[in-house]
């Protein structure tokens, strides 16, 4: 199958020259490369680091009650 592989320019120049030094194609090169990775048993996912906490901030308190809808229109009319 043909594909087409985006390769940093420097990796690209060793593998040309590894392929040239072996006497093979690079696609060759490339596939006995991702054959060795594909063979290798999985290694399962790292636990997940603990995050740190987020941020916290005392804003105030609230200015306008949002459960009452005529104060809440009247404070965004006012500001």
């Amino acid at each position: 199958m043909k594909t087409t592989l985006v390769i940093d320019d420097s990796v690209m120049q060793r593998l040309r020259e590894e392929a040239a030094r072996r006497g093979t194609t690079i696609s060759l090169l490339v596939e006995a490369g991702l054959r060795r990775i594909l063979a290798e048993p999985t290694q399962p996912n790292p636990s997940p680091t603990e995050l740190s906490p987020l941020p916290s901030w005392n804003g105030g308190r609230e200015l306008v009650d949002i459960s009452n809808r005529d104060t809440l229109y009247r404070a965004m009319e006012e500001g």
